[in-house]
């Protein structure tokens, strides 16, 4: 049976209509949430030792998830301070949707953090151009995946169609992995310069409400997963725009949780701070007039009553 740790609520407006954008609770009523928290000091006391690529040894745990339920707040956390960044991981995201795979495609989006990962040593070894992060990234995966047809196809835009025409269907599902492109190993040689850590999107919808789960394999905790559950907590309300139906719940499994070695000592001191409440995410004007997922951007999304610690030294806001 699934359980939330608060109701879902559905309001009805006075002509008796579900109404269709999420009813957040009062500011004052809202929880404060202490999900994130408490898998950051699970990993520092759980955590098993293991060597990385990036050069510091990460604490990990394997198969940690958060579930949060929008009418408490949109999980923006309050631990630290994301003011200056929180819109940049959505922005990310509808790059990814649009089929962004190269520097300057992303930073079209607003996305200016990505090109250590397309550095000439990393993309002339796997056959790509410099600035290319290769078909087998997100934007390839999203929106040209391999089929035998010859044609990409444009996962975001089949699930909108399908959760319009089928909403009881329980295969709305998004996958971010070309398995071909993602081989390693002697004599292979993967076609993207970093393997999709996010983006394993399954979508419900129960009681008429939208429920989405983004599964990721890997995830930096102090680092990436909070711009992670922004960006797909959006992806949630995108949805919730164009079917139709109400935006209930998101939920997020981090497969590899962990913190490196180097982060730990800023983790520390985080978690000396209470959380406070969720704050308040809302589609603008224009973004409520937007009807093709491909058209969704950053700035159509705004943000009240986020009141969060200061940032972290040692622990920055981007991905």
């Amino acid at each position: 049976m699934l359980t939330l740790p608060w109701p879902v609520h559905a309001p009805v407006a006075a002509n008796g209509v579900v109404e269709t954008t999420v009813d957040y609770l009062p500011y004052g009523q809202r929880r404060p949430d202490l999900q994130y928290s408490e898998i950051l000091r699970r990993i520092l006391d759980r955590g098993i030792p293991a060597p990385t690529r990036q050069g510091p040894r990460a604490l990990t745990l394997m198969q940690q998830t958060m579930q949060f339920d929008l009418a408490n707040g949109f999980p923006i956390i309050t631990e630290r301070s994301m003011s200056s960044f929180w819109r940049k991981p959505i922005g990310e995201l509808c790059a990814f949707i649009n089929g962004a795979t190269t520097v300057e495609q992303l930073r079209e989006f607003g996305c200016t953090w990505w090109d250590p990962w397309a550095t000439p040593e990393k993309t002339s070894s796997r056959g790509l151009p410099p600035g290319d992060l290769g078909p087998g990234s997100y934007g390839g995966a999203f929106m040209n995946f391999p089929t035998s047809e010859g044609k990409g196809f444009d996962q975001f835009q089949h699930i909108v169609e399908q959760i319009r025409e089928l909403p009881n269907d329980r295969t709305h599902f998004i996958s971010p992995w070309i398995p071909q492109y993602q081989v390693r190993g002697v004599g292979k040689t993967p076609r993207t310069t970093i393997s999709p850590c996010h983006g394993w999107v399954h979508v419900r919808v129960l009681d008429d409400q939208l429920h989405l789960h983004m599964f990721q394999r890997s995830g930096d905790v102090p680092v990436g997963v909070p711009s992670n559950i922004v960006q797909y907590s959006a992806l949630l309300l995108m949805f919730e725009q164009l079917t139709g139906k109400k935006a209930a719940a998101y939920y997020h499994t981090i497969s590899d949780a962990h913190i490196y070695d180097d982060q730990v000592d800023s983790v520390e001191l985080m978690l000396t701070r209470a959380p406070r409440p969720f704050p308040t995410v809302r589609l603008t004007e224009q973004g409520r007039n937007v009807q093709d997922i491909h058209d969704f951007r950053a700035e159509h999304f705004e943000v009240s009553d986020y009141d969060p610690h200061p940032s972290m030294p040692g622990i920055p806001v981007s991905t």
